[in-house]
């Protein structure tokens, strides 16, 4: 019985591209920028580009492949996260996931009217308070657009009620540097200080180029403002098959990749070491509709291929899953949602985020979508964990004992890990009379009820003298 004493694991794997396909991809995505390049006007940029040996014509800058090649060794190869209170939650490296919400919609769908409005501030506190409470989520995001709140200020003021209502890490996207700058401060404040945000970042700046191969001035402002304080970093393309990159997937994927890197070499001139986040959004122009589809399998397809090109090349990655182009909780919002992080959990995608609230190509917000999200996350990781392998679980002795025709109710092996299973909160497995009995309710119905008790969640509150200094904060905004 000997053999049977070891644990043996093995993590359920996805590959989209092989070993010869990564290390082509790699050479293209090289040859684009040594021969095609990038657009940049920022002085400084351009300054630290030209000086470490990049070719540049006017707003060209064609980036040689050392260049490239330094910058991703330059990178750290693992970033640790964590939570306002300085717990250390999400470790980023090598193929590991984990799953939170979406940025930036403009729309809110109420799960108890089911009335489509525009997203306001007041939605922060509801949605970031969600996202504290469901479990499957590891990390939120500034989910909203805060349409009520003035321009210049609203970025901020959504940064600042999601930290607030939420304990766990923050991915946000802002305008600016200045407004990169103001979340940093009311981060350091909420951590304690940069002593402890330095060992464990609480919050990571979201930012992207412009596809196909652009930068714009305030994008890198945000890119060198991250290096210089040690933010981490996501440089995040949007590239769209067929409309901003080639309509061939190979093609969106190289592009896609260029336009990451080269946000990596400027970020490591910059700040050789700082934190720095690979990936992209690659998906396709729907050709029927021309929307930039979020629901497209091929969607899962490139970013399943980026994040094994992250893997490959050792850096944290950012991905995609959860989302929908569906308007509303129905089969098609499930069935998108089901497929994009059951490929991201199995390939490994680091920071998955959209697992929550993208819907309708990425216009609304609906909680009863978090909830959804939130189970289907929960059994996707349940899935993850494998099947261990040990003598007690292969529980040889017991079924000599049962034996034929037996049953295990009643055996102590039985409740030793029966609680193993999981048992969603969500998905009902009654027997149709009992159903009937407990009122016939629809999955539709289900979701609404568990959504509107989820939502009565709140996290630990902040201190009166934090509170007092975040509206002071906020009072000084411009």
């Amino acid at each position: 019985m000997g053999m049977y004493t070891d644990e043996l694991y093995f993590k359920p794997r996805l590959q989209v591209i092989d070993d010869r396909q990564i290390r082509q991809i790699h050479m293209a995505t090289l040859d684009v920028l040594e021969r095609t390049g990038i657009k940049l006007t920022h002085p400084k940029a351009l300054e630290l580009m030209s000086g470490a040996g990049a070719r540049v014509d006017g707003d060209r800058v064609r980036i040689p492949s050392w260049m490239v090649e330094e910058a991703i060794q330059k990178a750290p190869k693992r970033i640790v996260l964590g939570k306002r209170t300085g717990e250390r939650s999400v470790t980023l490296e090598g193929d590991k996931s984990y799953f939170g919400p979406s940025l930036d919609c403009i729309d809110y769908m109420d799960p108890a009217t089911h009335e489509r409005t525009r997203f306001q501030s007041r939605h922060v506190e509801t949605t970031a308070a969600l996202c504290d409470a469901l479990p499957g989520f590891d990390w939120c995001m500034t989910i909203g657009m805060a349409d009520d709140m003035p321009p210049d200020i609203a970025d901020r003021v959504v940064a600042r009620y999601t930290m607030q209502f939420c304990e766990k890490p923050l991915v946000f996207c802002c305008k600016d540097a200045n407004s990169v700058n103001d979340i940093y401060e009311m981060a350091l404040l909420l951590c304690g200080g940069k002593e402890n945000f330095d060992k464990t970042p609480y919050v990571v700046q979201y930012s992207e180029p412009i596809s196909p191969l652009v930068y714009y001035d305030p994008a890198v402002d945000k890119v060198l403002f991250c290096a210089e304080k040690g933010i981490p970093l996501i440089n995040f393309p949007a590239p769209q098959a067929c409309g901003s990159s080639p309509a061939t997937f190979a093609g969106t994927i190289v592009q896609a990749s260029a336009e990451s890197l080269s946000g990596l070499v400027m970020h490591q001139l910059a700040g050789p070491g700082a934190p720095f986040i690979y990936g992209a959004f690659a998906t396709i122009m729907d050709m029927k509709t021309s929307i930039f589809s979020y629901g497209a399998v091929e969607m899962s397809l490139m970013t399943g291929a980026l994040g094994q090109m992250a893997q490959h090349y050792q850096l944290p990655f950012f991905g995609t899953a959860g989302a929908t182009d569906a308007k509303f909780c129905d089969a098609q919002a499930g069935a998108e949602a089901a497929l994009q992080c059951l490929s991201s959990a199995a390939i490994g995608s680091g920071l998955v985020h959209d697992c929550s609230s993208w819907m309708d190509h990425g216009n609304l917000v609906s909680p009863e979508f978090m909830v959804l999200v939130n189970d289907i996350v929960e059994s996707i990781k349940h899935y993850m964990e494998g099947i261990p392998v040990t003598r007690e679980t292969l529980a040889l002795d017991l079924i000599d004992k049962v034996g034929p025709g037996g049953h295990y109710l009643q055996e102590k092996h039985t409740m030793d890990h029966f609680r193993k299973i999981r048992y969603s909160d969500l998905f009902e497995r009654q027997v149709h009379d009992i159903w009937v009995k407990g009122g016939s309710k629809k999955l539709e119905q289900r979701l609404q009820d568990l959504t509107l008790e989820k939502m009565k969640h709140r996290p630990e509150p902040l201190a009166d003298d934090i509170i007092r200094e975040l509206d002071r904060m906020q009072a000084s905004w411009k």
